[in-house]
């Protein structure tokens, strides 16, 4: 390894948790109903919003209400993203004259964006206009965004409240989310953005002629303010294709070293604000623990992988490890391979390298960290919430083995409780593996793979483990942008995120009728280290189970034919 990169992960690993612990205290507060700094900037516009919408502020909700709210709210962005994208030939501040997208691009792009995924199936600078840009996808980054923390806070209230009927008001959860977070983390993002080079206007695309007399189109537009959101609300969806590795996106080595930290930040904050609501900080510094150490042995994998690269390719005399196919030479591999690690800890798309061309163990690792369901750190609200269905699952495993009720935070964990979990395990898990399946053996699947073999398998893998796990990034190597795929990854999208909501909002609605009950001489401890490596051991146990054959068609037996094996 070089000293360098040691020290740039270091670093990164240092400052995400210095900022994290804070940032988790000051949402729990915000969401907990206590006095913040925030408050007389943005109480006046919250009551506004409340007083234009009609919500009743103190008014609570049960979680079939809480849900319904929600799956309104989302259909609705739905609907209106989807007729942004078919009227964009007629909508203003379209320099280009960007027409219609096709029903069927438009319908994967609207779930996409909706759900936080923000899978990219088309060109964005060749594609969108800048009011679909703004008011469509821009807007869908904070809400989609917004709606995972709204999740994750209610989950938080079942498990901290006993005896209640409510888990609290998905309107005000939704408010808080965007005023008090999102927003000015964005506003502060963009800025120090556009200060270091990243574009931000409403120009023409500019047609240049370079000093060798070639063309050249250079693509303008409003992309810092989408740049920060999608960093914070981990969306990921970029505003030019090649995404955060093009130079108006992400300009200097301190633009990505930020973008990476923006994207963890929230994440990293959630268990302490988990901790914190719950009223025992132990719970929230174990679950975080845990998901750091998982993140460093991916990390390690991954950069080890990239370093030693290819050795086929050293063979035939070209210097450089892997030749740096496929990565940004401004950021070099210990970036490269920190960045995809991070994009697919949290499910964010965005990316600073080609995944595609990633060695067969190095592309492994986000693949297999996105069929984990994106719970180290994870996204803005789904990483919290899909690590608590493991750690339900973690303690009702330790349960059976020592012949007492499974308990967590003084509530036992029921059939309910199980029922809903291995809902939210298996939707994703089940939509990764059918949906490939289907594709890897029809012509409108195959039809789009790049590489034959195992890395074309590996490419449709991956996009139907980006999809369901509301990741967004992509191999690169596969035509997505046809009937078949728009249709079937926009279906398992939804599949994704509607899957696991749904059952988290139920545990948590079952969880907060609960009494609690005292601890005992037997209750097993969840704040230790024997706690955080029997969790671990579950994410990893349950993914290899699960996934363990796709892989070693896939990745695996690439590695094996790399090496000559």
């Amino acid at each position: 390894m070089r000293t360098t990169d040691i020290v740039q992960i270091a670093l990164y690993v240092l400052i995400l948790t210095v900022l994290a612990v804070p940032l988790g205290r000051y949402m729990a507060k915000v969401f907990s109903g206590e006095k913040t700094w925030a408050d007389p900037l943005f109480r006046p516009l919250e009551k506004l919003i409340y007083r234009f919408t009609a919500t009743e502020e103190q008014k609570e909700m049960g979680w079939k209400h809480y849900a319904g709210s929600l799956l309104i709210f989302n259909f609705c962005g739905f609907i209106l993203l989807f007729l942004l994208q078919l009227w964009q030939g007629h909508l203003p501040f379209n320099p280009q004259g960007f027409g219609a997208l096709s029903p069927d691009l438009a319908f994967n792009t609207a779930a996409s964006f909706v759900t936080n995924t923000n899978w990219q199936a088309y060109s964005g600078e060749s594609t969108m206009g800048y009011f679909v840009q703004m008011a469509g996808l821009t807007v869908q980054n904070f809400v989609s965004a917004a709606t995972g923390l709204a999740v994750v806070i209610a989950l938080t209230r079942g498990l901290a409240r006993k005896s209640a009927s409510t888990i609290g008001n998905f309107w005000v959860d939704l408010t808080r989310s965007i005023l008090w977070v999102l927003l000015p983390l964005s506003i502060i993002g963009a800025l120090i953005l556009t200060q270091q080079g990243v574009i931000q206007n409403f120009s023409s695309y500019l047609h240049l002629t370079t000093l060798a007399g070639g063309k050249q189109t250079l693509a303008m537009g409003p992309v810092a303010s989408q740049e920060a959101i999608k960093m914070f609300g981990t969306n990921g969806g970029g505003f030019f294709n090649a995404n955060s590795a093009h130079p108006f996106e992400n300009p200097t080595p301190l633009t990505n070293f930020l973008e990476m930290l923006f994207i963890l930040l929230i994440p990293a904050a959630l268990p302490f604000t988990f901790g914190r609501m719950v009223g025992k900080p132990k719970q929230g510094r174990v679950i975080f623990v845990t998901m750091l150490v998982l993140f460093l042995i991916f990390l390690g994998v991954t950069y080890s992988s990239e370093i030693f690269g290819n050795p086929n390719v050293t063979a035939l005399g070209i210097s450089g490890p892997s030749a740096m196919e496929g990565k940004e030479v401004r950021f070099g591999i210990g970036n490269s391979a920190l960045f995809a690690t991070i994009t697919t800890a949290a499910s964010c798309g965005a990316v600073n390298s080609l995944h595609d061309s990633l060695t067969p163990l190095g592309g492994m690792i986000p693949l297999l960290q996105m069929m984990l369901g994106e719970v180290v750190f994870g996204g803005v609200g789904a990483g919290l919430y899909g690590m608590l269905i493991f750690v339900i699952l973690t303690v009702f495993i330790v349960g059976l083995m020592v012949g007492r009720t499974p308990e967590y935070l003084g509530k036992k964990i029921e059939s309910w409780e199980m029922k809903m979990a291995t809902i939210a395990i298996l939707i994703p898990a089940v939509s990764i593996l059918v949906g490939s399946a289907l594709a890897s053996v029809t012509k409108a699947g195959t039809s789009s793979i790049l590489n034959p073999g195992p890395h074309g398998l590996t490419e449709i893998l991956y996009a139907f483990t980006s999809a369901a796990s509301n990741n967004g990034s992509a191999f690169a190597g596969l035509n997505a942008n046809t009937p078949f795929y728009n249709i079937a990854t926009g279906l398992v999208i939804l599949l994704g995120r509607y899957g696991i909501i749904l059952p988290v909002l139920a545990i948590a609605g079952g969880m907060a009728k609960k009494k609690a009950v005292p601890e005992g001489p037997g209750t097993f401890q969840t704040t230790g280290v024997l706690f955080g490596g029997l969790l671990a051991g579950i994410v990893l146990i349950v993914s290899a189970l699960t996934f363990f054959p796709a892989l070693a068609l896939g990745p695996i037996v690439e590695h094996l034919i790399m090496i000559g094996k």
